[in-house]
């Protein structure tokens, strides 16, 4: 690549469009999260969740030939979407590997860290990935394909009470426990290794509307099979030694777990929600400045253009 002098600022507007024009992803909240990186253009950011690169395009935009940013994603569809650009370091891997990937690279503290939680929109809309209740495909569900455990697995080897736990923490599913006893009963008489197969299986238990029920079953196995909220609480407890003082962190969240533990940890600097007991003392330890008060939304606007952006929550702090 040509050494030219990267320019931080001029085509700034241009990527945004550029970025939310993206086939492969629509990125949510674009504008917002750029702003609360509030972007050294000398700076190392990094995007835990790269996807179509759309965050990711736009962080370039405002960095100049000395910025650099490291692209993280465990999806080896992603890898496609990766610009041929001098200052971007891909690593293929989860997130939750952050300070590990990162000290391999020769990097020991960055500016900023952000991550756009969930399923992208190619992922739902590859019918063989198994994500989306709109095709039949194997019930896989893996982010990354090389780990072995998929949706199939879990439905078909959890115990009813795991199963049970799973879809009513991940999926506030309605009967989560008839589901789940369900499940157990059937699978050694009926197959469910494909979406079809599953849904048929269990469709005089649908609760309320199938689509949304199936959308919350789904969401459940997902999350389980990738360790969603694992991997959200070992990248979070990196940034604190990985970010420098007043280097920021952005996270958007789409599901009420996920939002809840980012709340807390940068409240608090812990997981845990605090006992409701006003004799009881609690200790503010977070290393952070928190940037959002409440958690930034979609405006009208852009769940209208993009209904995935709905549920989206944007939260932001600041290294202290």
């Amino acid at each position: 690549m040509a050494k030219n002098r990267h320019q931080p600022k001029a085509t700034q507007p241009a990527a945004e469009q550029d970025a939310a024009d993206s086939g492969y992803h629509i990125p949510v909240l674009l504008h917002e999260t750029i702003k609360g990186l509030n972007i050294k253009p000398d700076g190392i950011y990094v995007d835990c969740t790269f996807g179509g690169g759309g965050h990711s395009k736009v962080v370039l935009s405002h960095l100049n030939n000395d910025g650099r940013l490291i692209a993280f994603d465990q999806d080896e569809d992603a890898k496609q979407n990766i610009p041929d650009d001098s200052r971007v370091t891909f690593v293929p891997h989860n997130f939750k590997h952050l300070y590990r990937f990162l000290r391999l690279h020769n990097i020991t503290q960055v500016d900023g860290i952000m991550a756009d939680l969930g399923v992208s929109s190619h992922q739902f809309d590859e019918g063989e990935r198994g994500f989306s209740t709109r095709f039949n495909a194997n019930l896989d569900m893996r982010m990354d394909r090389r780990q072995p455990t998929t949706a199939f697995d879990i439905v078909n080897t959890y115990s009813e009470l795991q199963l049970h736990k799973l879809f009513e923490q991940y999926g506030e599913v309605t009967n989560a426990k008839t589901l789940a006893r369900s499940i157990v009963q059937m699978r050694n008489n009926v197959s469910m290794q494909t979406i079809d197969g599953f849904k048929n299986a269990l469709r005089e238990l649908v609760k309320g509307n199938p689509k949304k029920y199936f959308a919350q079953v789904f969401q459940a196995l997902r999350m389980e099979v990738n360790d969603e909220v694992g991997a959200l609480k070992d990248m979070l407890s990196q940034t604190t030694q990985l970010l420098k003082p007043g280097g920021r962190l952005a996270i958007i969240s789409f599901h009420s777990i996920e939002d809840r533990i980012v709340k807390n940890f940068f409240r608090r600097g812990s997981f845990n929600e605090p006992e409701d007991n006003p004799f009881t003392n609690h200790p503010t330890v977070s290393e952070f400045t928190i940037i959002t008060k409440k958690p930034v939304m979609a405006s009208d606007n852009e769940a209208k253009l993009n209904p995935r952006s709905r549920s989206a929550k944007l939260r932001v702090a600041e290294k202290k």
